[in-house]
């Protein structure tokens, strides 16, 4: 697994987007997709992720006398530890969640740039859901959402296919991981209380 000084940078994590989809790109091809990133500065970034195996070589090719090199992700590299003695620290989650919604906008922002933007063709969408799960229906839940969409991230990149992004946050919400919304009463917590006749 790769340091969190490593990965947080803004442009490497960039950079291992860019790889997501069992994607094999050269260095010349990842500087076209963020072609805002100066091309030396690119070069270096790729150069570090590689020395860390966080970037693996695949092919190479001499291209005018110079050596091409084609390389893919490594996934279990690009990981952050997220427990242990070497686990993130707070501060350290801050920097990673604040890159990782810098990236979801920036990433928006060149969907909305494109020539071909259409959400409704593209069924692109953004929305909030809010599930009240105890520890064992939200373990079913994860199971199930592996089972959804680890055979699709298995899919090849192919000609019918389109790369689409899925982002993903699940947290408690405020008010800590058992605590009821603010200001009602859990349904589970209150009395039971008989019905005498009468109106409602």
């Amino acid at each position: 697994m790769a340091s969190a000084d490593l990965l947080l940078h803004p442009v490497r994590l960039r950079i291992v987007k860019a790889f997501l989809g069992d994607r094999a790109l050269t260095t010349a091809e990842v500087a076209s997709e963020l072609s805002d990133v100066p091309v030396g500065s690119l070069y270096r970034h790729v150069a570090l992720l590689a020395g860390a195996g966080v970037l693996q070589v695949v092919a190479v090719r001499r291209v005018r006398g110079a050596v091409e090199r084609t390389y893919s992700l490594r996934q279990v590299a690009a990981q952050i530890q997220q427990a242990g003695a070497t686990a993130m620290t707070k501060d350290e989650h801050a920097h990673a969640f604040t890159a990782f919604v810098a990236g979801m906008l920036a990433d928006f922002d060149r969907y909305l740039a494109s020539p071909g933007f259409d959400p409704v063709r593209d069924d692109a969408s953004y929305r909030v859901a809010v599930m009240w799960l105890d520890d064992a229906e939200y373990a079913d839940f994860l199971r199930d959402l592996v089972a959804i969409a680890k055979p699709r991230l298995a899919n090849a990149p192919g000609t019918a296919r389109t790369r689409r992004m899925l982002f993903s946050v699940l947290m408690p919400a405020p008010g800590g991981p058992h605590a009821p919304a603010a200001g009602r009463e859990h349904p589970a917590s209150r009395p039971a209380r008989a019905r005498t006749g009468g109106g409602s």
